[in-house]
């Protein structure tokens, strides 16, 4: 009986799973545009604004596998619910009692660790309520809903900071939280591991270290530099944590996450497609947030209204990408897909700064359909891959892959743009600055706009340099994303199976 209702209402559970994603994903970047704010009400530095936004992708990241491996034993609704209390509980207690950036770091680090219980869930529950004629269709949909949810987080956080304040940005999460805990409580079934496969708690401990290390890495490289010793000793115990990782799942007797999943084409490309498609996607939000707020002078809420075109582009496409898998075949799709990201990434090539921004929206809407064509049917194919009883590890392996692939494109496509901003920049013939750095496009902003106001004309020219120096810093940021999108798509095309036929370990 459970069976039947559980399928009768599946696609109003797709709902409520899109809902709690889209929360998930919100939070990942909606503070990001209330930061100013935040570094004046809360005198925080630029280390304190830094773990703010860290410390939730550092845990939210970390835990995932464990998480995932949690609600698979323990039940999957069981997660779901308690993630979406615990990042309910961070936010109100970051909007009404927070007064230090320390009790920030503190809630938005529980905040991702409820993420981390929610978002495999959310996958899980598709593929459970889900038969396998329809599960294409729904994890395009669940895709669509993981791709619009930073776009949207850029609108909310701009609109909340203009209209509001900063603690707004936390606020408005419980409403939708309680919408999405009262509908789960009466249209979820729990669904778990049917064998009760005991737990692994080394591999646990292992994952957790593992792949917060790498995160870890990733975040703090930018600032640290990527050759400095201290990365390279980070680094070295990210892959050593790694290996005695794999090493421990190889011989135990009940791994959290078998191995043997990555000899297989589809799972192993699929994660590396889902994770490539994230580095292009972030890396470019990330420098074209910047871009439309300092080169072209909008405020935050101004600026992501510019994204929308990433959404409209998406949608369609991961909406359709089941059908189009079906007739053309999935490693053809996801191919073609990051394809189009990379003529989008080519295209942003020859943008200027006078540019007209119909040119730039094209650039977006292309991206997002390229997106929108990789990442669902990559998802479907990992997911197919792995027997439903692994279905809350495998939501988190696919979920890891996204967000280590989006920390690297932050972190890589920010060091780029940042490394030709520094070869392209002048500081203008007469304009003597002493000890004052100009190491960031902000800064050099700042400085150009100050010296404006004292009257000092080469404050404008100070300006037009920083920003000529930021465009070719962008453009090459770009190349290096469309370098990784056309390799990615070149291995799915020549390794990817077309269709996976069942899963690799026969359900019982």
């Amino acid at each position: 009986m459970e069976v039947s209702k559980t399928h009768e209402n599946r696609w109003i559970i797709l709902g409520i799973m899109s809902l709690s994603l889209v929360i998930v994903m919100l939070n990942n970047v909606t503070l990001n545009v209330a930061l100013p704010e935040m570094s004046k009400d809360l005198q925080a530095n630029n280390s304190d604004l830094q773990w703010i936004v860290d410390s939730y992708a550092l845990i939210f990241g970390g835990m995932l596998l464990v998480m995932g491996a949690l609600g698979d034993r323990f039940g999957r609704k069981r997660a779901l619910q308690l993630g979406l209390v615990l990042l309910g509980l961070a936010s109100a207690a970051a909007a009404f009692y927070a007064d230090s950036s320390n009790d920030v770091i503190m809630a938005r680090a529980t905040m991702g660790f409820g993420a981390a219980l929610v978002m495999p869930a959310t996958l899980s529950i598709v593929i459970v309520v889900f038969p396998r004629e329809e599960r294409g269709k729904a994890i395009g949909i669940w895709t669509m809903m993981a791709g619009i949810g930073a776009p949207i987080g850029l609108l909310v956080g701009g609109w909340a900071v203009e209209n509001y304040d900063w603690q707004m940005v936390f606020l408005i999460n419980i409403p939708i939280i309680l919408l999405a805990l009262s509908l789960g409580l009466i249209f979820v079934p729990n669904s778990k591991d049917s064998k009760k496969t005991p737990l692994d708690p080394v591999g646990a401990i292992l994952s957790i270290a593992a792949l917060g290390t790498i995160l870890y890495a990733i975040i703090e490289a930018p600032s640290l530099g990527w050759t400095s010793s201290e990365m390279i000793l980070i680094s070295g115990l990210g892959i050593i944590l790694t290996y005695m990782f794999v090493k421990w799942e190889r011989k135990a007797e009940y791994p959290m996450l078998p191995i043997g999943f990555f000899k297989f084409n589809g799972f192993s490309l699929g994660l590396i497609a889902i994770m490539l498609a994230s580095f292009v996607m972030f890396s470019f939000m990330f420098t074209q947030m910047l871009h439309f707020q300092l080169v072209r002078g909008h405020t935050a809420l101004e600026a992501a209204v510019r994204f929308l075109p990433l959404p409209l582009g998406l949608m369609p496409a991961a909406a359709n990408s089941d059908r189009l898998s079906a007739k053309f075949g999935s490693n053809n799709v996801i191919s073609m897909g990051l394809v189009l990201m990379t003529a989008a990434m080519a295209i942003f090539t020859t943008v200027e700064i006078d540019s007209e921004y119909i040119r730039l929206a094209c650039i977006f809407l292309l991206l997002g359909f390229g997106m929108g064509l990789t990442l669902a049917p990559a998802t479907t194919v990992v997911m197919d891959s792995i027997p439903s009883d692994k279905a809350g590890v495998g939501s988190a392996t696919n979920d890891a892959s996204r967000e280590v692939g989006g920390a690297l494109g932050i972190a890589i496509g920010g060091s780029v743009l940042n490394e030709y901003y520094q070869r392209n920049m002048e500081v203008p013939v007469g304009l003597e600055l002493g000890n004052i750095p100009l190491e960031s496009f902000p800064a050099a902003m700042q400085i150009g706009a100050e010296l404006i106001e004292g009257g000092n004309i080469l404050g404008l020219t100070l300006i037009e340099n920083a920003q000529h120096a930021f465009m070719e810093g962008m453009i090459a940021s770009a190349t290096v994303m469309g370098v990784m999108a056309i390799a990615a798509a070149i291995l799915v095309k020549l390794y990817m199976p077309s269709k996976i036929i069942t899963n690799l370990i026969e359900e019982e």
